[in-house]
């Protein structure tokens, strides 16, 4: 069995991994833990909104990691810096959709709780910013006509990864209308043991999809710039031909 076969393999067996840890984690959210007294049914969506916030914070330093390889390598070990663009690229994309879904569950959850879609909240605001940084780093990977789209890029990642650790400490430097952090926020942080399975199963199952997301996107980067290689060495070898 070759590895491209085995990789393809393991690639859907995961896949049907996640699908089934997301229905679980699904039907527990959903049906079988209490209603929360306070919120009523809008405190479901705690079950999507902290596991992709958690989750957006952790992928862009993947991005962060793997440009960082591709600046080291894209003058010592082109093929290096290749792979380590490409895991950058999926790792980016992996946080635009995480990000996303936190933007938009926490905008229903503030319309159900505060009434109001928004606020300019320290925490909404730097997680937007980040939601920016990382569209414009698409947009510019995917739009620039640049040649050196890839090295910006990667730049815009390094500064992109500054905002992590404000997002993340947002709501601890400025209490204003977020709720406190659910984990160590101090002594009445934390969850009702009634929640935490749901919880648990929510984030397994989100992180696993993210890694399958992660690993196909790589992959598929992978296959477009090694047919794009092939495709130049074939108009190499034909420019060539007429001279020999």
């Amino acid at each position: 069995m070759s590895r491209s076969s085995i990789l393809r393999t393991v690639g859907w067996l995961w896949f049907l991994a996640s699908l089934v840890v997301l229905v679980i984690g699904f039907r527990e959210a959903i049906f079988l833990v209490p209603t929360d007294a306070a919120q009523g049914d809008a405190g479901r969506i705690f079950y999507y909104h902290v596991p992709s916030s958690m989750l957006s914070l952790i992928f862009p330093y993947i991005n962060f990691l793997a440009s960082l390889a591709y600046l080291y390598w894209r003058r010592r070990d082109p093929l290096k810096a290749l792979t380590s663009d490409a895991l950058a690229l999926a790792a980016a994309e992996v946080t635009v959709v995480y990000a996303s879904i936190c933007l938009i569950t926490g905008s229903i959850w503030g319309r159900a709780t505060w009434g109001i879609w928004w606020t300019w909240d320290p925490r909404l605001t730097s997680m937007l910013l980040l939601w920016l940084l990382y569209v414009s780093y698409l947009m510019l990977r995917r739009f620039s006509s640049s040649g050196q789209s890839q090295t910006l890029a990667a730049v815009l990642s390094v500064f992109a990864a500054v905002d992590v650790p404000i997002v993340y400490m947002s709501i601890r430097w400025w209490r204003t209308q977020h709720p406190a952090p659910v984990f160590g926020g101090g002594p009445d942080s934390g969850i009702d043991p009634s929640m935490m399975p749901a919880f648990v199963w929510n984030i397994i199952a989100w992180a696993m999809w993210g890694i399958f997301i992660l690993g196909f996107r790589f992959a598929l980067e992978r296959r477009r710039q090694i047919a794009e290689q092939d495709a130049a060495l074939s108009a190499i070898e034909a420019s060539l031909e007429p001279a020999q």
